[in-house]
């Protein structure tokens, strides 16, 4: 009777009892990765390394020049609000040009006040409003800076100063 569950062929006295030795197939071959597969993983890593690395250099970029500009509009805001309390003769007197101390602006404790300073440099610029001289002053506070990538950075904000206050030279504009 035959064997209907072995799937090999029978030993037989031709073959000497034993079973034939089995074939390895042609497109068998052995485990593992060629050296075209490795060197195409890799590269495909190293450039997903490269772009993440431009990509954190530039967020890192735009990052300190975000914080620096909302540091610079702070800085022009204090200034302005120091000016507006001032005497119409006290900003009269103001010169034409100047630079500004942050030591002016800021709390002169605060802890990093030397790293401002080496950091902005604030300009503040006084002169007469054409057809108000005497009257009015255009005021424009200017801030410079160095951004981590080396380039110059500006923030600049201008406001008008009245002789009578902002309110009275509105009302009388108005009225005229």
């Amino acid at each position: 009777m035959e064997n209907l569950f072995c799937v090999c062929p029978a030993a037989t006295p031709e073959t000497g009892g034993a079973r034939p030795p089995r074939r390895r197939p042609r497109f068998a071959r052995a485990s593992g990765f060629t050296i075209a597969e490795v060197m195409m993983a890799s590269f495909v890593m190293i450039f997903g390394i490269a772009s993440a690395i431009i990509v954190l250099q530039s967020g890192l970029r735009s990052l300190d020049t975000a914080r620096n500009t909302t540091l610079a509009s702070q800085l022009i805001q204090s200034e302005m609000e120091r000016i507006r309390l001032l005497s119409w003769s006290a900003v009269n007197a103001l010169p034409a040009s100047a630079p500004i101390d942050i030591g002016e602006i800021l709390p002169a404790d605060l802890p990093s006040i030397s790293e401002l300073r080496s950091r902005f440099t604030i300009t503040r610029e006084v002169s007469d409003v054409t057809g108000k001289t005497g009257d009015m002053k255009e005021i424009d506070i200017i801030v410079r800076w160095r951004g981590v990538d080396g380039q110059n950075h500006i923030r600049a904000s201008s406001t008008h100063y009245s002789r009578e206050g902002l309110y009275a030279y509105y009302y009388t504009k108005a009225r005229s």
